[in-house]
């Protein structure tokens, strides 16, 4: 009788161990479980080439062939292997965190990628469109030259002694030749006609700096008018629209009654075509009309019609 009530002591003294041993080692397994799902989701995402593969570990814990040593109590084992898990519960974390920030990063290189691209394309292509006259018109025929009255003025459209030469992207670039100055005794003159000899050349730095030397030293000559008006036709011809429509404002904002400030305007028109702002130009063919419509000639309104046209305005 002492007897079983001894065993029945230790049996009870013994229940609790068993009890918690078992519900650790549950709570062990449901960590494991987890953890090797995770890690089948983190291997599908860097290496989606592994048809959902397990890799094995390069690197193993030792594993003790021999079983635990007389006397070893059962649950040392199962705290080895809850530290462990929880070890690389941890390593997950940080994996998983990294593999975040690389995406992150992935995204923003893309992204500013695109962008550059984008705005490299957007510059080419400004660069490759070439000055061209409106389709159909070959562009205002007045070339500035004091020898006509232009089409502002219901004169002829081109001169009979130095007709303009457009500028065309398929045209090879003349060869540099040497502009004489005039000297007729007149300085505002003189320097005008220097400057629209350089354009005539297709020598267009050069004559911007010299139409720009006109307009600041002659500012009340009725050749600054002509001057502003041409360094903007320079802009144009070189393939600097953004340039050009600043000069054909200046002349029309500057000396709205000057002889070339109609015709600015009817270049300012152009160059915002080019720039693919049709909406500011259909408003500038509009001002044009308005201001000077009465004064226009017939060669001129037909070029306003051909360009409303091209910016397809209402």
């Amino acid at each position: 009788m002492r007897k079983s009530i001894l065993i029945g002591v230790c049996l009870a003294a013994l229940m609790p161990t068993a009890i918690s041993t078992g519900a650790q080692a549950q709570n062990v397994e449901g960590r494991v479980g987890k953890l090797e799902s995770e890690m089948r989701a983190v291997q599908r995402k860097v290496f989606p080439g592994g048809a959902g593969q397990m890799l094995q570990p390069e690197v193993r814990a030792p594993q003790n062939e021999q079983g635990p040593g007389p006397g070893s109590p059962a649950t040392s084992a199962l705290a080895d292997v809850n530290q462990r898990v929880t070890s690389l519960e941890q390593q997950m974390t940080s994996l998983t965190e990294q593999i975040e920030q690389n995406q992150n990063r992935t995204r923003q290189l893309q992204d500013a990628f695109d962008n550059y691209r984008r705005s490299n394309d957007a510059r080419m292509k400004t660069l490759e469109t070439g000055p061209a006259p409106i389709a159909g018109t070959g562009g205002p025929t007045e070339p500035d030259d004091p020898s006509n009255a232009g089409p502002s003025n219901g004169g002829p459209s081109r001169p009979t002694t130095r007709p303009e030469t457009a500028s065309r992207p398929d045209t090879p670039a003349p060869t540099r030749v040497s502009v004489e100055k005039p000297a007729t005794g007149d300085p505002a003159e003189d320097e005008y006609l220097y400057g629209y000899r350089l354009w005539e050349a297709k020598q267009y730095p050069q004559a911007q700096a010299q139409l720009k030397k006109v307009v600041a030293d002659y500012p009340k000559s009725k050749r600054a008018s002509y001057a502003q008006n041409l360094l903007g036709r320079a802009y144009l011809d070189e393939g600097k629209p953004s340039l050009a429509s600043m000069a054909f404002y200046d002349n029309y904002k500057k000396m709205p009654d000057g002889e070339r400030a109609s015709d600015s305007l009817l270049y300012l028109g152009q160059a915002l075509t080019k720039l693919n702002k049709p909406a500011d130009a259909c408003k500038v063919y509009d001002e044009l009309n308005d201001v000077y419509g009465a004064k226009m000639a017939s060669a001129m309104k037909g070029q306003v019609a051909a360009g409303r046209s091209a910016a397809k305005c209402k």
